[in-house]
Parts: structure tokens; C-alpha cells; sequence
């Protein structure tokens, strides 16, 4: 992977993120030996990817510190930014798009109904419309089993079948890799 650049984020799409430091509501100490580490901004993630038929350019890949896979800086046509989780080998300048038409692209989001068995996805919504919640760390990686009705079975890293519905679901393509 080549060097993530050494740039502050995106300030919209950041929050601040506080710490206990093992403090209750009343600023007494309850759990020792909490506290320390680093000062870090939270990264406003879109795990439900709703902009449908509208094209993205990747501006920028970045680090996060909130978790183990690296982001994608997404600047969509009509002008709105977001992160999304990157997918190995997504470059900067690639064009990425949220669609139900058979675009099988690094990087692009797809119905489960649509997408070929043996394809290898991520971020992977349990149910439709709630946003991705399997396969969101760095390396992981489902593996499309097959589909039959509005039942898709797919192949967890843990070597897990899951029965998910494959109608309405958004899945991120994750072609040769997983996240990064």
C-alpha cells in the first residue's frame, strides 16, 4: 500500500471524541488504571452508503486511529464528502458509485442479488438499510457463497456460513482484497 498522507481530516466529517479516563458521571474515579493515550479525533463513517446512481472520486486515502482499516475520502458530484471503509487497491482518483446495476468495480456498492458467487465483498449489511455491520476491520473479507430466493449465504473470515437476506442488501465490492 503506498504512504497515507500526513493531513489533518476533513474537519465536517470529524467529532471530537472524549474519554472517561475511568471516571463516572460525578468525575470520581471507579475503574483504576484508565486514562492516558493519545488525543483523537472520531472520523464520521458512512456504513449505509444512500446516494444511489451518484458518482465519487476518491480525493485522498487516510489513516484513522479509531480503528484498524484505512478511509476513503469520497467527494461525490453534486459536491457532499464522506468517508467510507477503503477496500484493498482502491487508488486515489478511482470512481466509485452506490448502484443496483451490475458495476462490478473496486470499491462499488451492490445488491447481494446481483453480485456473482465466489466474489469476495465487505462491509456487509445484516439487514437492509441499517448499514454495513460484518467485515469492516482491516483484512477481513466475506466470501459470496451463493443465493437462493431472498436468502444469500455467505462465507465469514471465521470460516462461518451466514444466512443473510439478499434483497435491497448494499455490499461493498472488495475485489482482490478486503479493507485495508
Amino acid at each position: 500500500m503506498p504512504e497515507l498522507p500526513k493531513k489533518r481530516p476533513e474537519r465536517q466529517l470529524t467529532e471530537s471524541y472524549g474519554k472517561s479516563g475511568g471516571r463516572n458521571v460525578y468525575g470520581r474515579l471507579t475503574s483504576r488504571r484508565r486514562g492516558g493515550g493519545h488525543k483523537r479525533l472520531y472520523r464520521v463513517i458512512e456504513f449505509r452508503r444512500a446516494k444511489f446512481d451518484v458518482p465519487a472520486k476518491v480525493q485522498a486515502l487516510e489513516y484513522d486511529p479509531n480503528r484498524s482499516a484505512n478511509l476513503a475520502l469520497l467527494a461525490y458530484a453534486d459536491g457532499q464528502k464522506t468517508y467510507i471503509l477503503a477496500p484493498e487497491g482502491l487508488k486515489v482518483g478511482d470512481s466509485i458509485v452506490c448502484t443496483d446495476k451490475p458495476d462490478f468495480r473496486l470499491g462499488n456498492n451492490l445488491p447481494l442479488s446481483i453480485i456473482p458467487p465466489t466474489t469476495k465483498i465487505h462491509a456487509v449489511e445484516l439487514y437492509p438499510g441499517r448499514g454495513a455491520k460484518i467485515c469492516r476491520s482491516a483484512g477481513n473479507g466475506a466470501e459470496l457463497v451463493g443465493i437462493e430466493g431472498n436468502n444469500a449465504t455467505i462465507k465469514l473470515p471465521s470460516g462461518e456460513l451466514r444466512l443473510v437476506n439478499a434483497s435491497g442488501q448494499d455490499i461493498t465490492v472488495a475485489g482482490a482484497g478486503a479493507a485495508t
